[in-house]
C-alpha cells in the first residue's frame, strides 16, 4: 500500500468516526464472507455500518480525532461499529455474538466515554424504544386502574353507609 493510499484510507475512516459518536471495537477473527455479510445487514438496519481496518491506520485516524483510549484494544483482526445511536449497535451486535460467539467485542466509545465489553453487552440487553413505551404505558395504566378501583369502592362503601 503506497504512502498516498494509506492516507487516503487514514481520511475515510477519520471521517467515519467524525461521523459517528459512538464507536465499538471487535474481534472479527472466525466469522466467514456469510456471517460477515450478515453482520452487516443487520447493523445497517440499525442505523450502523461495520468497518474492518487496519490496526496502525486506525491508530492515527483515532489519533488525529482525539481519541486514544481504543489504542490498547487495536490488536489483531479489528473491526469498527460506528453508529449515532448507541443502543441498536450494541442490541446487534451482543445478539449476534451471542448466535455466533463473534465477533468478539472489546471495548467501545460512547458518546466519548470509554465503555467496556460487559458495559456493550448491558446496553444490548436494554429493549427498544417501543418496548420501553408499552412498558411505561402499561405501569400508567395500572396506577389508573387501581385509582378507579379505589374510587368505586370508597362510593360504594360511603353509598353503603347512607343506605344504613
Amino acid at each position: 500500500m503506497s504512502r498516498s493510499e494509506r492516507q487516503a484510507e487514514i481520511e475515510t475512516i477519520r471521517e467515519a468516526l467524525r461521523a459517528s459518536p459512538n464507536i465499538y471495537v471487535t474481534d472479527f477473527a472466525g466469522l466467514n464472507v456469510a456471517k460477515m455479510t450478515e453482520f452487516r445487514r443487520r447493523l445497517r438496519g440499525a442505523g450502523a455500518q461495520y468497518v474492518v481496518v487496519k490496526n496502525t491506520l486506525a491508530v492515527r485516524a483515532l489519533g488525529e480525532t482525539g481519541v486514544t483510549v481504543l489504542n490498547l484494544h487495536l490488536k489483531g483482526p479489528t473491526g469498527l461499529v460506528l453508529s449515532r445511536d448507541p443502543l441498536p449497535a450494541a442490541k446487534v451486535l451482543t445478539e449476534f455474538a451471542k448466535e455466533h460467539h463473534r465477533p468478539g467485542i472489546r471495548a467501545g466509545l460512547v458518546d466519548g466515554a470509554p465503555v467496556s465489553k460487559e458495559h456493550i453487552e448491558r446496553l444490548g440487553s436494554i429493549p427498544d424504544r417501543q418496548t420501553l413505551l408499552a412498558m411505561v404505558a402499561g405501569s400508567l395504566n395500572n396506577i389508573l386502574a387501581s385509582f378507579a378501583g379505589c374510587l368505586e369502592a370508597l362510593r360504594e362503601q360511603r353509598g353503603a353507609a347512607s343506605n344504613a
